[in-house]
């Protein structure tokens, strides 16, 4: 009976909205965001987000925020069955901050930790779009552990694509 009630009360705690993504983007530039702006997943784009993610994405543009060389993402990523939300701060090609915004599956919400985001800072991608430093798993969080990776990834490479192709004053 113990360990049903136990197992019962890390599924209820583990799902939650940890922070409003809407303030995530607030949170980053200081209460004045700068207006969104759009990265369309053009045929240049697509395949390599692909190969970062292991499947298609599922939009054909995504959102985000930017100023000088810093820019902000929104991005969901499946664990096991549900989405994870993550918000991604990126300054000069490298990560500065991830925070899990929303958790929804019934486990591995570990990842939410700083002890775990913290080990992702000044990170950046390599040629082969790879992180270029080691992250350390979470046991019994792994599929939470690899879609918090690839979602770095993912804005890494987003982000050098929007600083290739114009740089906001």
């Amino acid at each position: 009976m113990v360990a049903l009630l136990l197992s019962v009360g890390n599924t209820v705690f583990a799902r939650g909205v940890y922070q409003d993504p809407v303030a995530f983007v607030q949170e980053a530039f200081d209460g004045k965001p700068p207006a969104a702006r759009i990265l369309w997943l053009t045929s240049d784009i697509r395949p390599v987000a692909e190969k970062i993610l292991s499947h298609k994405p599922t939009t054909r543009r995504v959102r985000y925020w930017a100023s000088r060389q810093r820019s902000v993402w929104i991005l969901d990523e499946i664990g096991k069955d549900q989405p994870i939300t993550v918000g991604i701060i990126i300054n000069q090609g490298k990560l500065e901050k991830i925070k899990i915004l929303v958790f929804r599956e019934s486990r591995g919400d570990e990842v939410r930790y700083p002890s775990f985001t913290d080990q992702f800072t000044r990170a950046s991608l390599t040629d082969e779009y790879q992180l270029d430093q080691t992250v350390d798993g979470i046991s019994g969080a792994t599929l939470s552990v690899r879609a918090v990776k690839k979602l770095s990834r993912l804005a890494l490479y987003y982000h050098n694509k929007i600083t290739v192709s114009h740089d906001s004053p």
